[in-house]
Order: structure tokens, then C-alpha cells, then sequence
């Protein structure tokens, strides 16, 4: 996972380095894991910590330090309510609440834990992220899922937010 998303970082920086403009890339990675073993979900999201702020600020109207030094257990409140009003599964059909886990910052990411207990088998599991689409409309959530060794990929975005993957 970490070679990928350094892969793709690597990747848009050298496509801004190349353009003749000034562009920003908006891009969040999420990695589901299905880990029959332990009968659950688990879900890491990477997004980059100023955007972060940026739209949790935007949505409850305080500003917060997220992934910074300054982060208060208020920041860290705002963070889960967020994720958990813009990033939302349903698996085999039934909408699954998830636990956050922990938050650490890398570079100027900030990547989360999450997961969901007491899953046995899934055979669809329904997306839906808007995590910052309201700030960016060009953002693009990636989401990358595996299923007991089968993988597939999902790419969202401000202009479709859900998506399924079996």
C-alpha cells in the first residue's frame, strides 16, 4: 500500500512539475481489507492533512489543527464526525458502522484506521464518499479494495460519490 500511494504521489508531482500551469492534484486513498480471519473489516484512509482541515473547518465552522501538533481531542472529534457523515459502507447489504481506530500523520498525510467487526463473508460491499468534494470538485477518492485475495478498484469523485464492488 505504501509503494502505491508513494507511487502515485510520485506521479502527480512530476505531471504539476511538468505542466506549464500551476495545478493541484486532489487525490485521497482509502485500502479496505476483508480479513476473514479475524471476521472483519479493515480500513486505512490517506488524505492530505491541509485539505483535511480544510473541509472539517468548513463543515462545523472551527477551525482545527488535525495531524498537527495543536490537535485537540475537539479536533479528533470533528475528524470522526466527519468521516462518518462523508465515508459510509454497506456490505451485503446492510449499512455497517465503522470504530475509529487511531490517526497518524506521514509527511503531510493524515491516514486513518477504521474497522468494521463481526463480518464473515461479503459479496458487495457499497461506497459512498464525499470526503472533501465539498471544498474540491476536483478531488478523487481512490478506493482499493480486497476481498480474501481478490482485489478490485473504485474511483470517486465530486460528480459520483457511491459506488459497488462484488
Amino acid at each position: 500500500m505504501k509503494r502505491i500511494f508513494k507511487s502515485v504521489v510520485l506521479l502527480l508531482f512530476f505531471f504539476g512539475l511538468s505542466s506549464m500551469a500551476a495545478h493541484r492534484f486532489y487525490v485521497a486513498i482509502y485500502q479496505i481489507d476483508f480479513v476473514p480471519q479475524k471476521k472483519r473489516v479493515e480500513i486505512t484512509t490517506r488524505i492530505f492533512m491541509d485539505d483535511l482541515n480544510e473541509a472539517v473547518t468548513k463543515a462545523y465552522k472551527k477551525n482545527t489543527n488535525i495531524g498537527t501538533e495543536k490537535e485537540t481531542p475537539e479536533d479528533t472529534a470533528l475528524l470522526k464526525k466527519y468521516l462518518n457523515e462523508n465515508f459510509k459502507l454497506t456490505i451485503n447489504g446492510k449499512p455497517k458502522a465503522y470504530n475509529y481506530i487511531s490517526s497518524e500523520v506521514e509527511s503531510n498525510v493524515v491516514i486513518c484506521y477504521l474497522s468494521i467487526k463481526e463480518i464473515i463473508k461479503i459479496s458487495s460491499i457499497q461506497v459512498e464518499n464525499s470526503i472533501l468534494t465539498e471544498v474540491h470538485s476536483e478531488q478523487q477518492n481512490i478506493i482499493q479494495f480486497n476481498n480474501n485475495g481478490k482485489k478490485q478498484n473504485l474511483l470517486l469523485s465530486s460528480s459520483i460519490t457511491k459506488g459497488m464492488l462484488k
